[in-house]
């Protein structure tokens, strides 16, 4: 069961931790030491619709990416188009967004490059603790330092950037926004775990709290290792204690309350969406605490695609002009 504090209480006690938190470390130049990453195939699959599998050091094998390309776009110009990052949720893969959205035809005209890679089935968006042992893998270097570089080298990606996700991939949008300062300039989370400590009692088990309800069988010991033992580590992966380090990026914050909504659903209380929304209300409350601005969208709805497609139709207008498009 989610264990429920007020949001004041809330508050107080992420003030207190957030002092404790570590300036996380982002510069990940060792993964791409040797031969470096680099794009072993490229293979288009719908119209601007480009797959590509890529040789990641920081992975330890290749890697999938889905590229939505903008109407005009070729590798050989000296223009650059800006981006929009979309990650996936868990159990899921790097297809998604384009398997049950219509993102190619929300983003066709709008000239922005839309990168979706894969993330693992519950990868987190994060460099794995592993029991101390580090190593692969290591999703936020691929993402965050060799695919980046990949798509700024070779695919004319420019320097202004937004991302979004469903699920744990809003929890990979706020965290990288937030672990990578002045790197995207909008972030938008649909049904995200975006407290990951909240309803985590210490010394208790966890596997009835959020983040294990999305991902059910994950070690956690091996992504951010043991809440308690290694608690410093959740905090510095966490976007509710990493709040403060969102001032200045536009941010929208999604979340239906488990009940069936006008998009339907099941005839009882979706437990995943409902602890979602524990999450988004969590979070929000942080940053306005800290008086940071954010869009909220709270909602009759469940954990499932179509909420989310909506989400990010409703999203969208934000997240383009913070690029300076329409």
């Amino acid at each position: 069961m989610l264990h429920r504090v007020t949001a004041a209480a809330c508050t107080a006690a992420l003030a207190l931790l957030a002092p404790l938190v570590p300036a996380p470390v982002v510069d990940r130049s060792t993964a791409l030491a040797g031969t470096g990453p680099r794009v072993v195939a490229e293979t288009s699959v719908a119209p601007r619709t480009v797959d590509l599998t890529i040789d990641s050091p920081a992975m330890g094998r290749t890697e999938k990416v889905r590229l939505l390309l903008p109407r005009g776009w070729t590798k050989d110009t000296g223009q650059t188009w800006p981006t929009l990052w979309l990650l996936h949720g868990g159990v899921d893969g790097y297809t998604a967004w384009t398997r049950d959205t219509d993102v190619a035809e929300l983003t066709a005209r709008t000239g922005v490059i839309v990168v979706m890679p894969n993330g693992g089935r519950c990868g987190n968006y994060s460099d794995w603790w592993n029991y101390g042992d580090g190593g692969t893998p290591q999703w936020e270097t691929f993402h965050m330092t060799e695919l980046r570089r990949i798509l700024e080298r070779d695919y004319n990606a420019g320097q202004r950037r937004v991302i979004a996700g469903n699920s744990m991939g809003g929890l990979g949008a706020m965290l990288y926004a937030a672990r990578f300062p002045g790197m995207f300039e909008a972030a938008a989370a649909f049904s995200g775990y975006l407290d990951t400590l909240l309803g985590h009692e210490p010394g208790k088990s966890s596997t009835g709290w959020g983040p294990a309800l999305a991902c059910p069988g994950t070690d956690w010991r091996r992504v951010w290792g043991h809440p308690d033992a290694q608690a410093a580590i959740w905090r510095a992966h966490n976007p509710a204690d990493l709040a403060g380090r969102l001032r200045g990026v536009r941010l929208w914050v999604a979340s239906g309350n488990g009940k069936a909504g006008p998009l339907g659903g099941m005839p009882f209380t979706d437990p995943v969406e409902a602890a979602a929304h524990d999450h988004a209300r969590s979070f929000a409350g942080r940053l306005r605490g800290l008086r940071i601005p954010v869009t909220t969208r709270f909602f009759d709805g469940q954990h499932d695609w179509p909420y989310w497609e909506r989400g990010l139709h409703e999203a969208y207008p934000m997240l383009l002009d913070a690029l300076g498009r329409t």
